[in-house]
Protein backbone atom coordinates (compact mmCIF):
# COMPACT_ATOMS: atom_id res chain seq x y z
CA UNK A 1 0.00 0.00 0.00
CA UNK A 2 0.54 3.58 -0.48
CA UNK A 3 2.52 5.29 2.19
CA UNK A 4 0.47 8.30 3.69
CA UNK A 5 2.39 10.32 5.87
CA UNK A 6 1.83 13.39 8.19
CA UNK A 7 2.55 16.91 7.12
CA UNK A 8 6.12 17.96 8.56
CA UNK A 9 6.89 21.22 10.47
CA UNK A 10 9.29 22.53 8.59
CA UNK A 11 10.55 24.88 11.07
CA UNK A 12 11.42 22.37 13.32
CA UNK A 13 12.46 19.32 11.37
CA UNK A 14 16.32 20.01 11.48
CA UNK A 15 16.10 19.49 15.00
CA UNK A 16 14.20 16.36 15.26
CA UNK A 17 16.23 15.22 12.64
CA UNK A 18 19.25 15.23 14.55
CA UNK A 19 18.32 14.27 17.76
CA UNK A 20 16.76 10.66 15.40
CA UNK A 21 20.60 11.05 14.76
CA UNK A 22 22.44 10.68 17.80
CA UNK A 23 20.10 7.78 19.35
CA UNK A 24 20.07 5.64 15.94
CA UNK A 25 23.82 6.09 15.37
CA UNK A 26 24.63 4.71 19.04
CA UNK A 27 22.69 2.00 18.62
CA UNK A 28 24.79 1.06 15.16
CA UNK A 29 28.11 1.23 16.80
CA UNK A 30 28.48 -2.48 17.98
CA UNK A 31 28.90 -4.95 14.85
CA UNK A 32 29.43 -8.47 15.53
CA UNK A 33 32.38 -10.08 14.16
CA UNK A 34 31.95 -14.25 15.24
CA UNK A 35 29.98 -16.53 14.07
CA UNK A 36 29.91 -18.34 10.85
CA UNK A 37 29.28 -14.14 9.41
CA UNK A 38 33.56 -13.86 10.80
CA UNK A 39 35.39 -11.26 8.47
CA UNK A 40 38.02 -13.22 8.79
CA UNK A 41 36.78 -16.44 7.65
CA UNK A 42 35.67 -15.10 4.74
CA UNK A 43 38.57 -13.20 3.92
CA UNK A 44 40.68 -16.23 4.38
CA UNK A 45 37.70 -17.89 2.00
CA UNK A 46 38.67 -15.68 -0.59
CA UNK A 47 42.20 -15.72 -0.43
CA UNK A 48 42.23 -19.74 -0.88
CA UNK A 49 39.76 -19.19 -4.10
CA UNK A 50 42.66 -16.46 -5.79
CA UNK A 51 45.53 -18.95 -4.66
CA UNK A 52 43.02 -22.06 -6.19
CA UNK A 53 43.09 -20.15 -9.54
CA UNK A 54 46.43 -18.88 -9.98
CA UNK A 55 47.64 -22.44 -9.15
CA UNK A 56 45.54 -24.95 -10.38
CA UNK A 57 43.82 -23.19 -13.61
CA UNK A 58 45.05 -24.55 -16.80
CA UNK A 59 46.12 -21.49 -18.25
CA UNK A 60 47.84 -18.96 -16.89
CA UNK A 61 45.55 -16.57 -15.30
CA UNK A 62 46.12 -12.65 -15.20
CA UNK A 63 45.92 -11.99 -11.28
CA UNK A 64 44.82 -8.06 -11.72
CA UNK A 65 42.35 -8.94 -13.77
CA UNK A 66 41.25 -12.08 -11.28
CA UNK A 67 41.19 -9.97 -8.32
CA UNK A 68 39.60 -6.74 -9.70
CA UNK A 69 36.73 -9.15 -11.07
CA UNK A 70 36.17 -10.49 -7.40
CA UNK A 71 36.34 -7.01 -6.06
CA UNK A 72 33.44 -5.89 -8.87
CA UNK A 73 31.38 -9.42 -8.43
CA UNK A 74 31.41 -8.47 -4.49
CA UNK A 75 30.16 -4.69 -5.07
CA UNK A 76 27.77 -6.16 -7.36
CA UNK A 77 25.63 -7.65 -4.59
CA UNK A 78 25.04 -4.44 -3.12
CA UNK A 79 23.29 -1.71 -4.76
CA UNK A 80 23.79 -0.68 -7.77
CA UNK A 81 25.59 2.80 -7.23
CA UNK A 82 28.16 0.95 -4.93
CA UNK A 83 31.13 0.21 -7.59
CA UNK A 84 35.09 -0.49 -8.26
CA UNK A 85 36.82 2.16 -10.34
CA UNK A 86 40.10 0.95 -12.25
CA UNK A 87 43.21 3.48 -11.99
CA UNK A 88 42.67 4.16 -15.59
CA UNK A 89 39.19 5.41 -15.22
CA UNK A 90 40.20 6.95 -12.15
CA UNK A 91 41.77 9.43 -14.31
CA UNK A 92 38.52 10.64 -15.94
CA UNK A 93 36.86 10.62 -13.12
CA UNK A 94 39.04 12.79 -11.57
CA UNK A 95 39.50 15.24 -14.26
CA UNK A 96 35.37 15.43 -14.32
CA UNK A 97 35.24 16.21 -11.20
CA UNK A 98 37.83 19.03 -10.57
CA UNK A 99 36.40 20.81 -13.10
CA UNK A 100 39.58 20.33 -15.83
CA UNK A 101 42.04 18.30 -17.32
CA UNK A 102 45.28 18.75 -19.59
CA UNK A 103 45.42 19.05 -22.82
CA UNK A 104 45.99 21.43 -26.09
CA UNK A 105 42.34 22.68 -25.60
CA UNK A 106 39.91 21.81 -28.26
CA UNK A 107 36.41 19.95 -29.05
CA UNK A 108 36.74 18.21 -32.90
CA UNK A 109 34.79 15.65 -34.53
CA UNK A 110 35.86 12.96 -37.13
CA UNK A 111 34.67 13.26 -40.29
CA UNK A 112 35.97 11.21 -43.25
CA UNK A 113 39.16 10.02 -41.33
CA UNK A 114 40.12 13.51 -40.53
CA UNK A 115 40.06 15.06 -37.45
CA UNK A 116 38.13 18.36 -37.82
CA UNK A 117 38.33 21.19 -34.65
CA UNK A 118 34.78 21.92 -33.94
CA UNK A 119 35.74 24.86 -31.58
CA UNK A 120 39.15 26.23 -29.71
CA UNK A 121 38.60 26.53 -25.86
CA UNK A 122 39.22 30.41 -25.13
CA UNK A 123 42.44 31.52 -23.92
CA UNK A 124 43.99 27.67 -24.05
CA UNK A 125 46.86 26.16 -26.00
CA UNK A 126 45.40 26.17 -29.27
CA UNK A 127 43.94 29.39 -29.36
CA UNK A 128 46.84 31.08 -28.16
CA UNK A 129 49.12 29.97 -31.22
CA UNK A 130 46.71 30.41 -34.08
CA UNK A 131 44.74 27.27 -34.32
CA UNK A 132 41.30 28.14 -35.92
CA UNK A 133 37.55 25.76 -36.30
CA UNK A 134 37.98 24.07 -39.34
CA UNK A 135 41.16 23.37 -39.21
CA UNK A 136 42.61 19.39 -39.95
CA UNK A 137 44.66 17.96 -37.77
CA UNK A 138 46.96 15.93 -40.12
CA UNK A 139 49.69 14.33 -37.75
CA UNK A 140 51.34 15.27 -34.68
CA UNK A 141 55.18 14.53 -33.62
CA UNK A 142 55.40 13.35 -37.47
CA UNK A 143 52.52 10.64 -36.87
CA UNK A 144 49.83 10.42 -39.28
CA UNK A 145 46.39 10.83 -37.21
CA UNK A 146 44.57 10.17 -40.59
CA UNK A 147 42.18 7.18 -40.17
CA UNK A 148 43.25 6.21 -36.40
CA UNK A 149 41.13 4.60 -33.90
CA UNK A 150 38.96 7.19 -32.50
CA UNK A 151 39.93 6.10 -29.04
CA UNK A 152 43.37 6.90 -29.66
CA UNK A 153 43.04 10.39 -30.36
CA UNK A 154 42.98 11.38 -26.90
CA UNK A 155 45.86 10.18 -25.79
CA UNK A 156 47.78 11.75 -28.67
CA UNK A 157 46.50 15.33 -27.92
CA UNK A 158 45.80 14.95 -24.10
CA UNK A 159 49.35 15.21 -21.62
CA UNK A 160 50.55 16.91 -18.71
CA UNK A 161 51.10 20.39 -18.06
CA UNK A 162 54.24 21.73 -19.67
CA UNK A 163 54.49 18.66 -22.24
CA UNK A 164 55.15 19.58 -26.14
CA UNK A 165 53.15 18.04 -29.21
CA UNK A 166 54.00 19.24 -32.89
CA UNK A 167 50.90 19.19 -35.23
CA UNK A 168 50.73 19.57 -38.90
CA UNK A 169 47.43 20.94 -40.16
CA UNK A 170 45.58 21.63 -43.03
CA UNK A 171 43.40 24.85 -43.40
CA UNK A 172 40.54 25.05 -45.90
CA UNK A 173 42.01 27.13 -48.97
CA UNK A 174 45.65 27.00 -47.93
CA UNK A 175 47.81 24.11 -50.14
CA UNK A 176 50.47 24.08 -47.73
CA UNK A 177 50.28 21.78 -44.08
CA UNK A 178 50.51 24.87 -41.20
CA UNK A 179 52.79 23.56 -38.27
CA UNK A 180 52.34 24.62 -34.55
CA UNK A 181 54.20 23.70 -31.79
CA UNK A 182 51.67 23.67 -28.47
CA UNK A 183 52.43 23.44 -25.50
CA UNK A 184 49.86 21.77 -23.38
CA UNK A 185 48.17 23.35 -20.32
CA UNK A 186 45.29 22.84 -17.91
CA UNK A 187 42.53 23.15 -19.49
CA UNK A 188 38.99 24.47 -18.08
CA UNK A 189 36.00 21.87 -17.79
CA UNK A 190 32.41 23.41 -17.47
CA UNK A 191 29.56 22.09 -16.05
CA UNK A 192 27.20 24.96 -17.19
CA UNK A 193 26.98 24.34 -21.21
CA UNK A 194 24.80 27.68 -21.75
CA UNK A 195 23.49 30.18 -20.08
CA UNK A 196 21.30 32.92 -22.07
CA UNK A 197 18.13 35.33 -22.30
CA UNK A 198 15.49 33.33 -23.98
CA UNK A 199 14.68 36.02 -27.31
CA UNK A 200 11.82 38.41 -26.57
CA UNK A 201 11.58 37.65 -22.91
CA UNK A 202 12.98 38.41 -19.30
CA UNK A 203 13.66 34.51 -18.68
CA UNK A 204 17.27 33.27 -18.05
CA UNK A 205 18.02 29.60 -19.53
CA UNK A 206 20.78 27.88 -17.67
CA UNK A 207 21.59 24.71 -18.45
CA UNK A 208 23.89 22.62 -16.08
CA UNK A 209 25.12 19.53 -16.91
CA UNK A 210 26.83 18.05 -13.99
CA UNK A 211 27.80 18.99 -10.69
CA UNK A 212 31.50 18.68 -10.21
CA UNK A 213 33.86 21.62 -8.06
CA UNK A 214 33.43 24.42 -10.33
CA UNK A 215 29.56 24.35 -10.71
CA UNK A 216 28.62 26.52 -8.01
CA UNK A 217 31.02 29.35 -9.05
CA UNK A 218 29.69 28.76 -12.58
CA UNK A 219 26.38 29.08 -11.41
CA UNK A 220 26.91 32.49 -9.83
CA UNK A 221 28.97 33.45 -12.55
CA UNK A 222 26.42 33.35 -15.35
CA UNK A 223 23.67 34.76 -13.34
CA UNK A 224 24.90 37.50 -12.59
CA UNK A 225 25.81 37.79 -16.27
CA UNK A 226 22.07 37.16 -16.91
CA UNK A 227 21.31 39.91 -14.00
CA UNK A 228 23.23 42.49 -16.22
CA UNK A 229 21.19 41.77 -19.13
CA UNK A 230 17.91 41.61 -17.66
CA UNK A 231 16.74 38.55 -16.56
CA UNK A 232 13.60 38.60 -14.39
CA UNK A 233 13.12 35.02 -14.53
CA UNK A 234 14.75 31.44 -14.41
CA UNK A 235 14.84 28.29 -15.74
CA UNK A 236 17.58 26.13 -14.38
CA UNK A 237 18.06 23.40 -17.05
CA UNK A 238 18.78 19.45 -14.93
CA UNK A 239 17.83 17.48 -17.68
CA UNK A 240 20.54 14.83 -18.30
CA UNK A 241 22.07 15.73 -15.64
CA UNK A 242 23.48 12.71 -13.61
CA UNK A 243 24.67 14.11 -10.18
CA UNK A 244 28.29 14.72 -9.22
CA UNK A 245 29.55 16.16 -5.88
CA UNK A 246 27.32 16.72 -2.98
CA UNK A 247 28.92 19.56 -1.47
CA UNK A 248 28.09 21.43 -4.76
CA UNK A 249 24.39 20.66 -4.76
CA UNK A 250 24.48 22.24 -1.54
CA UNK A 251 26.12 25.14 -2.75
CA UNK A 252 23.90 25.74 -5.52
CA UNK A 253 20.74 25.22 -3.82
CA UNK A 254 22.17 27.58 -1.43
CA UNK A 255 21.86 30.41 -3.57
CA UNK A 256 18.25 29.92 -4.45
CA UNK A 257 17.00 28.80 -0.60
CA UNK A 258 17.11 31.05 2.75
CA UNK A 259 17.86 29.07 6.29
CA UNK A 260 16.01 26.00 5.18
CA UNK A 261 16.85 22.66 4.82
CA UNK A 262 18.36 21.19 1.39
CA UNK A 263 18.65 17.68 2.68
CA UNK A 264 19.70 15.52 5.51
CA UNK A 265 21.86 11.80 5.08
CA UNK A 266 20.98 9.23 7.62
CA UNK A 267 23.76 6.39 7.37
CA UNK A 268 25.20 3.87 10.22
CA UNK A 269 28.14 5.89 11.02
CA UNK A 270 27.68 9.40 13.27
CA UNK A 271 29.90 11.13 10.72
CA UNK A 272 27.56 10.20 7.70
CA UNK A 273 24.47 11.51 9.66
CA UNK A 274 24.05 14.83 7.83
CA UNK A 275 21.69 18.28 8.02
CA UNK A 276 22.35 21.10 4.91
CA UNK A 277 20.94 23.92 6.02
CA UNK A 278 20.82 26.73 3.34
CA UNK A 279 22.14 30.10 4.30
CA UNK A 280 20.12 33.61 3.87
CA UNK A 281 21.17 36.42 2.04
CA UNK A 282 22.20 35.51 -1.98
CA UNK A 283 20.86 36.88 -4.98
CA UNK A 284 18.37 34.50 -6.16
CA UNK A 285 16.32 34.09 -3.27
CA UNK A 286 13.49 35.99 -4.71
CA UNK A 287 13.75 35.12 -8.60
CA UNK A 288 10.40 33.27 -10.14
CA UNK A 289 11.89 29.71 -10.52
CA UNK A 290 11.53 26.67 -12.71
CA UNK A 291 13.72 23.29 -13.06
CA UNK A 292 13.21 21.06 -15.77
CA UNK A 293 14.13 17.35 -15.01
CA UNK A 294 14.04 13.83 -16.93
CA UNK A 295 15.09 10.54 -16.60
CA UNK A 296 18.45 10.72 -16.41
CA UNK A 297 18.60 13.51 -14.05
CA UNK A 298 19.62 11.81 -10.85
CA UNK A 299 21.40 11.99 -7.48
CA UNK A 300 22.49 15.98 -7.13
CA UNK A 301 20.16 16.67 -9.57
CA UNK A 302 17.60 15.14 -7.57
CA UNK A 303 18.80 17.02 -4.53
CA UNK A 304 18.25 20.04 -6.19
CA UNK A 305 14.92 19.41 -7.98
CA UNK A 306 13.44 17.68 -4.52
CA UNK A 307 14.57 20.15 -2.29
CA UNK A 308 12.99 23.39 -4.77
CA UNK A 309 9.77 21.62 -5.07
CA UNK A 310 9.48 20.47 -1.17
CA UNK A 311 10.17 23.93 0.09
CA UNK A 312 7.46 25.54 -2.88
CA UNK A 313 10.85 27.66 -4.21
CA UNK A 314 9.44 26.90 -7.77
CA UNK A 315 8.05 24.63 -9.97
CA UNK A 316 9.45 20.87 -11.49
CA UNK A 317 8.56 20.50 -15.01
CA UNK A 318 9.35 17.51 -17.21
CA UNK A 319 9.71 13.61 -16.43
CA UNK A 320 10.08 11.55 -13.57
CA UNK A 321 13.81 11.96 -12.39
CA UNK A 322 16.16 8.66 -12.41
CA UNK A 323 15.50 8.04 -8.58
CA UNK A 324 19.11 7.99 -7.13
CA UNK A 325 18.54 8.26 -3.29
CA UNK A 326 21.66 7.06 -2.30
CA UNK A 327 25.49 8.76 -1.05
CA UNK A 328 29.13 6.97 -1.97
CA UNK A 329 31.94 7.85 -0.28
CA UNK A 330 34.84 7.07 -2.66
CA UNK A 331 38.11 5.71 -1.39
CA UNK A 332 41.11 5.95 -3.37
CA UNK A 333 43.48 2.35 -3.21
CA UNK A 334 47.40 2.45 -3.01
CA UNK A 335 47.38 1.60 -7.21
CA UNK A 336 45.63 4.64 -8.26
CA UNK A 337 41.88 2.97 -8.67
CA UNK A 338 39.15 3.53 -5.76
CA UNK A 339 36.07 2.11 -4.54
CA UNK A 340 32.62 3.78 -4.29
CA UNK A 341 30.89 2.85 -1.28
CA UNK A 342 27.22 3.69 -0.32
CA UNK A 343 27.17 4.97 3.12
CA UNK A 344 24.17 7.08 3.25
CA UNK A 345 20.57 7.70 2.34
CA UNK A 346 19.59 11.22 1.63
CA UNK A 347 16.06 12.91 2.46
CA UNK A 348 14.59 15.88 0.85
CA UNK A 349 13.55 18.55 3.42
CA UNK A 350 9.47 17.19 3.54
CA UNK A 351 11.44 13.56 4.04
CA UNK A 352 11.15 11.94 1.04
CA UNK A 353 13.58 8.69 0.19
CA UNK A 354 13.63 8.93 -3.17
CA UNK A 355 15.44 5.58 -4.52
CA UNK A 356 13.97 3.24 -6.56
CA UNK A 357 13.92 -0.01 -5.41
CA UNK A 358 16.57 -2.45 -7.30
CA UNK A 359 15.85 -5.99 -6.17
CA UNK A 360 14.95 -6.16 -9.71
CA UNK A 361 18.15 -4.90 -11.01
CA UNK A 362 17.69 -5.43 -14.89
CA UNK A 363 14.55 -3.37 -14.39
CA UNK A 364 16.56 -1.12 -12.45
CA UNK A 365 18.64 -0.87 -15.49
CA UNK A 366 16.06 -0.05 -18.28
CA UNK A 367 13.81 2.55 -15.84
CA UNK A 368 10.64 0.59 -16.43
CA UNK A 369 9.73 0.80 -12.80
CA UNK A 370 9.55 4.65 -12.79
CA UNK A 371 6.16 5.99 -12.06
CA UNK A 372 5.56 7.86 -15.34
CA UNK A 373 2.84 9.54 -15.84
CA UNK A 374 0.46 10.82 -18.67
CA UNK A 375 1.68 14.05 -20.51
CA UNK A 376 0.11 16.93 -18.61
CA UNK A 377 -0.39 15.40 -15.32
CA UNK A 378 0.04 16.86 -12.05
CA UNK A 379 -0.17 15.49 -8.47
CA UNK A 380 -3.85 15.03 -8.24
CA UNK A 381 -3.30 13.17 -11.61
CA UNK A 382 -0.62 11.05 -9.89
CA UNK A 383 -2.62 10.38 -6.86
CA UNK A 384 -5.46 9.25 -8.96
CA UNK A 385 -3.68 6.79 -11.02
CA UNK A 386 -1.89 5.57 -7.86
CA UNK A 387 -5.22 4.82 -6.02
CA UNK A 388 -6.93 3.08 -9.31
CA UNK A 389 -3.53 0.74 -10.07
CA UNK A 390 -3.90 -0.09 -6.27
CA UNK A 391 -7.40 -1.04 -6.48
CA UNK A 392 -7.29 -2.68 -9.82
CA UNK A 393 -3.96 -4.73 -9.23
CA UNK A 394 -5.02 -8.51 -8.55
CA UNK A 395 -3.47 -9.51 -5.37
CA UNK A 396 -2.90 -13.02 -6.29
CA UNK A 397 -1.03 -12.15 -9.41
CA UNK A 398 3.11 -11.99 -9.00
CA UNK A 399 4.09 -8.57 -9.95
CA UNK A 400 5.56 -8.25 -13.36
CA UNK A 401 9.44 -7.35 -13.62
CA UNK A 402 8.93 -4.22 -15.10
CA UNK A 403 5.81 -3.35 -12.89
CA UNK A 404 6.46 -0.29 -10.39
CA UNK A 405 6.70 -1.51 -6.75
CA UNK A 406 3.32 0.82 -5.17
CA UNK A 407 4.40 -0.77 -1.85
CA UNK A 408 7.77 1.94 -2.16
CA UNK A 409 6.03 4.99 -3.04
CA UNK A 410 4.99 7.04 -0.61
CA UNK A 411 2.79 10.55 0.19
CA UNK A 412 4.87 13.93 1.48
CA UNK A 413 3.70 17.00 1.59
CA UNK A 414 5.30 20.37 0.37
CA UNK A 415 5.54 23.30 3.18
CA UNK A 416 2.26 25.15 1.15
CA UNK A 417 0.94 21.66 1.89
CA UNK A 418 0.56 20.42 -1.53
CA UNK A 419 1.05 16.03 -1.68
CA UNK A 420 4.48 14.48 -3.73
CA UNK A 421 5.55 11.56 -3.74
CA UNK A 422 8.62 9.47 -2.56
CA UNK A 423 10.18 6.30 -3.47
CA UNK A 424 10.62 6.76 -7.01
CA UNK A 425 12.39 9.74 -7.99
CA UNK A 426 10.84 13.62 -8.34
CA UNK A 427 7.96 13.53 -10.04
CA UNK A 428 7.19 16.82 -11.82
CA UNK A 429 4.87 19.39 -10.97
CA UNK A 430 3.73 18.84 -14.24
CA UNK A 431 4.51 16.23 -16.74
CA UNK A 432 5.74 17.15 -19.96
CA UNK A 433 7.07 14.72 -22.40
CA UNK A 434 9.96 15.43 -24.70
CA UNK A 435 9.25 15.70 -28.50
CA UNK A 436 9.78 12.04 -29.76
CA UNK A 437 9.35 11.97 -33.65
CA UNK A 438 12.27 10.09 -34.67
CA UNK A 439 14.42 10.31 -38.23
CA UNK A 440 13.39 7.88 -40.98
CA UNK A 441 15.16 5.03 -41.74
CA UNK A 442 16.56 7.24 -44.82
CA UNK A 443 17.76 10.45 -42.50
CA UNK A 444 19.33 8.28 -39.78
CA UNK A 445 21.58 6.90 -42.35
CA UNK A 446 22.38 10.74 -43.39
CA UNK A 447 23.37 11.55 -39.99
CA UNK A 448 24.89 8.09 -38.88
CA UNK A 449 27.52 8.09 -42.00
CA UNK A 450 28.17 11.91 -41.43
CA UNK A 451 26.49 13.61 -44.24
CA UNK A 452 25.11 16.35 -42.28
CA UNK A 453 28.36 17.06 -40.59
CA UNK A 454 30.66 17.53 -44.36
CA UNK A 455 27.54 19.32 -45.16
CA UNK A 456 28.10 21.75 -42.52
CA UNK A 457 32.05 21.97 -43.17
CA UNK A 458 30.82 23.47 -46.50
CA UNK A 459 28.06 25.67 -45.27
CA UNK A 460 30.01 27.55 -42.92
CA UNK A 461 31.72 30.47 -45.39
CA UNK A 462 28.39 30.78 -47.13
CA UNK A 463 26.54 31.15 -43.89
CA UNK A 464 29.46 33.67 -42.67
CA UNK A 465 29.07 35.81 -45.91
CA UNK A 466 25.17 35.99 -45.51
CA UNK A 467 25.07 37.24 -42.02
CA UNK A 468 28.76 37.73 -40.75
CA UNK A 469 29.12 37.72 -37.05
CA UNK A 470 25.38 38.74 -36.19
CA UNK A 471 23.81 35.65 -34.49
CA UNK A 472 20.73 37.80 -34.25
CA UNK A 473 20.58 38.04 -37.93
CA UNK A 474 21.21 34.11 -38.39
CA UNK A 475 18.88 33.20 -35.93
CA UNK A 476 16.21 35.60 -37.56
CA UNK A 477 16.64 35.10 -41.52
CA UNK A 478 18.54 31.81 -42.48
CA UNK A 479 16.76 29.54 -44.88
CA UNK A 480 18.08 26.13 -45.84
CA UNK A 481 18.32 26.84 -50.11
CA UNK A 482 18.22 24.66 -52.83
CA UNK A 483 22.03 24.99 -53.13
CA UNK A 484 22.47 23.44 -49.60
CA UNK A 485 19.85 20.72 -50.39
CA UNK A 486 21.79 20.11 -53.83
CA UNK A 487 25.18 19.67 -51.59
CA UNK A 488 23.51 17.31 -49.19
CA UNK A 489 22.14 14.97 -52.41
CA UNK A 490 25.55 14.88 -53.55
CA UNK A 491 27.53 13.90 -49.99
CA UNK A 492 24.75 10.90 -49.82
CA UNK A 493 25.73 10.16 -53.30
CA UNK A 494 29.21 9.94 -52.65
CA UNK A 495 28.00 7.99 -50.09
CA UNK A 496 26.72 5.29 -51.97
CA UNK A 497 22.78 6.44 -50.28
CA UNK A 498 20.18 6.25 -52.40
CA UNK A 499 18.24 9.50 -52.19
CA UNK A 500 14.74 9.27 -50.65
CA UNK A 501 12.54 12.45 -51.42
CA UNK A 502 9.21 10.69 -49.20
CA UNK A 503 11.45 10.38 -46.54
CA UNK A 504 13.24 13.88 -46.75
CA UNK A 505 10.07 15.56 -46.98
CA UNK A 506 9.33 13.59 -43.13
CA UNK A 507 12.14 14.76 -41.33
CA UNK A 508 13.06 18.13 -43.82
CA UNK A 509 11.81 20.50 -40.89
CA UNK A 510 14.22 18.51 -38.62
CA UNK A 511 17.09 18.54 -40.78
CA UNK A 512 17.01 22.01 -41.84
CA UNK A 513 14.81 24.32 -39.43
CA UNK A 514 16.71 22.52 -36.19
CA UNK A 515 19.68 20.28 -36.72
CA UNK A 516 22.06 22.52 -39.33
CA UNK A 517 20.81 25.76 -38.68
CA UNK A 518 22.05 24.48 -34.73
CA UNK A 519 25.27 22.64 -35.95
CA UNK A 520 26.18 25.90 -37.95
CA UNK A 521 25.15 28.33 -35.25
CA UNK A 522 27.80 26.07 -32.68
CA UNK A 523 30.81 25.73 -35.29
CA UNK A 524 30.38 29.65 -35.94
CA UNK A 525 29.34 31.19 -32.74
CA UNK A 526 29.28 28.62 -29.64
CA UNK A 527 27.33 26.15 -27.41
CA UNK A 528 24.67 29.47 -26.09
CA UNK A 529 23.59 30.06 -30.11
CA UNK A 530 23.19 26.48 -30.71
CA UNK A 531 20.74 25.82 -27.55
CA UNK A 532 19.29 29.03 -28.86
CA UNK A 533 18.27 27.59 -31.84
CA UNK A 534 17.12 24.12 -29.87
CA UNK A 535 15.04 25.46 -27.15
CA UNK A 536 11.94 26.98 -29.77
CA UNK A 537 11.09 23.37 -30.52
CA UNK A 538 11.93 22.28 -27.27
CA UNK A 539 8.24 21.35 -25.58
CA UNK A 540 9.02 20.94 -21.66
CA UNK A 541 11.32 24.62 -22.11
CA UNK A 542 7.70 26.14 -23.46
CA UNK A 543 5.41 24.95 -20.92
CA UNK A 544 8.20 25.91 -18.20
CA UNK A 545 7.89 29.82 -19.32
CA UNK A 546 3.98 29.35 -19.27
CA UNK A 547 4.20 28.14 -15.66
CA UNK A 548 5.98 30.93 -13.90
CA UNK A 549 3.12 33.21 -12.78
CA UNK A 550 1.37 29.39 -10.78
CA UNK A 551 5.25 28.95 -9.91
CA UNK A 552 5.42 32.85 -8.45
CA UNK A 553 2.13 32.54 -6.68
CA UNK A 554 3.03 28.80 -5.02
CA UNK A 555 6.30 30.68 -3.45
CA UNK A 556 4.67 33.99 -2.21
CA UNK A 557 1.96 31.60 -0.57
CA UNK A 558 4.86 28.85 1.15
CA UNK A 559 6.65 32.51 2.27
CA UNK A 560 3.79 33.67 4.19
CA UNK A 561 2.61 29.96 5.68
CA UNK A 562 7.13 30.42 6.65
CA UNK A 563 6.49 33.44 8.37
Amino acid sequence: MIKLLKRPAFKFLAGIIVGVFISLSLALLVIPIVGSDNIYDQIGKYQSILSLAIKDYFEDVDIVKLNEGGIKGMLNTLDPHSAYITAESMKKVSEEMSGSFEGIGVQYNVINDTIVIEAVIPDGPSEKVGIQPRDRIIAADDNSLVDVPRDTIPKVLKGPKGTVVNLSIHRPGQKELLDFRIVRDKIPLNSISASFIIDGTDIGYINLDQYMATTHRELVDSSKKLREQGMKKLILDLRNNGGGMLEEARKVCDEFLAGDTIVYTKGKRISDNKVFIARPGHTLEDIPLIILINMYSASASEITAGAVQDLDRGLVVGQTSFGKGLVQQQTPLKDGSAVRLTTARFYTPSGRFIQRPYNDKEAWKRLTDRLELEEGSNFEHALDKIKKEEDSKDKKKKKGKDDIDMDSIEIRYTRSGRPVLGGGGITPDYVVKPDTSRLTEFGAKLRNQGVFLEAKEKFIEETQKKHGNDFTKFNKDFKFTNEMLKELKRLAKEKDIEWNDEQYETDKEWIEDVYMKQRLAQSIWNNNAAYQITIKRDRQVSKAMELFPLAEKIYNSSKTKKN
